[in-house]
């Protein structure tokens, strides 16, 4: 048995069962990996999947725990090399992020600038996505970091770190009605507007809806969209009132978009930092999460990643005060 047939073996599994997909994704032969699957078998003496004709259908019971087994070891491969590589003092390397449209637009951009600063031979990897995407990806160990909202039951195997925290805001066209002054924003009022705002996840209750729900009433949502520039389109087109993070109000919105805060009326919500319990942390990788959260410094990430449960996580951040995000203030001018 070697490391090839378990890279092998997890790259089909990865790949919905197609040998030549698998090939592709590891930039080898077809042939060569069906030969290496078929030494692999004999020599463990199971069949890891069942057959119909020359191609893959299924796992089988025995195939699942191999490839369990598998992933473990090709991740303990890569902490040692990043180990070593940390050991050695060798500078390059990459770091794979996944995260949500509104953490890459509006908060990354100036981490990311410093971080390639600090480390100009660190190839960087950005995918964007929805929770349930990100989730994917952390499954098929293809991520570094995973940055979210919310959705924690998605990665029961990650730490998770609490990076910052934000209540939504409202938006809508300059000169609308709900920026008179004249009525108390409330959920009651904003259930009698269409309202815009971000793709519903698939798991689990959005706490948005949750809010209506608490009080009775039922949002009148009318488009849902996971990119906050998207929404904002849309609200300046006059389909409804936008419901986003705070982030998501830059300066050059005020020209023809107004801010109105909704917090109080959903639930606040705190932006988080994943990255596998087996993981061994280069030094680059740790000051990422610093440069992205300060308050997470070197020392604390490195005792959170030794913790065994994410209850013991939380429990070191119990009297944390996260720092409170916001967009642009008003009267701020545009950068």
């Amino acid at each position: 048995m070697t490391l090839q047939q378990l890279k092998y073996l997890v790259a089909i599994a990865d790949s919905g069962l197609n040998i030549t997909a698998a090939a592709e994704r590891l930039y080898t032969s077809q042939p060569g990996i069906s030969k290496q699957l078929k030494l692999l078998e004999q020599e463990l003496g199971v069949q890891l999947f069942t057959r119909k004709g020359k191609s893959l259908a299924a796992i089988t019971p025995a195939g699942r725990d191999v490839i369990g087994r598998a992933r473990r070891i090709m991740r303990e491969a890569e902490n040692i090399r990043s180990l070593a590589s940390d050991l050695s003092g060798e500078q390059d390397g990459t770091l794979s992020i996944a995260t949500t449209h509104t953490q890459a637009r509006q908060v990354l951009p100036e981490v990311i600038k410093a971080f390639r600063e600090r480390y100009p031979k660190i190839n960087l990897e950005l995918h964007q996505g929805t929770s349930e995407q990100i989730a994917e990806l952390v499954a098929a160990n293809r991520v570094d970091f995973a940055i979210a909202t919310g959705s924690r039951q998605l990665f029961p195997g990650l730490v998770l770190l609490p990076c910052f925290r934000w209540d939504r805001i409202i938006l809508v066209p300059n000169g609308h009605p709900l920026t008179g002054g004249n009525k108390k924003l409330t959920l009651a009022v904003l259930a009698g507007y269409p309202l815009v705002t971000y793709v519903f996840g698939t798991t689990g209750e959005s706490s948005l809806k949750k809010a209506f729900a608490e009080q009775g009433l039922e949002p009148n949502v009318v488009f849902t969209a996971r990119d906050a520039d998207i929404i904002k389109t849309y609200v300046r087109m006059g389909m409804g009132v936008g419901i986003v993070a705070p982030m998501a109000y830059e300066c050059q919105d005020q020209k023809d978009l107004t801010a109105i805060s909704a917090a109080g009326l959903f639930p606040r919500v705190t932006t988080w930092l994943g990255f596998r319990r087996d993981a061994v942390l280069r030094r680059y990788m740790v000051e990422f999460v610093t440069l992205f959260a300060p308050h997470l410094t070197p020392q604390l990430t490195r005792q959170a990643a030794q913790l065994p449960t994410q209850a013991e996580v939380d429990a070191l951040f119990d009297e944390e005060a996260l720092p409170l995000r916001a967009g642009c203030e008003e009267g701020q001018e545009p950068a």
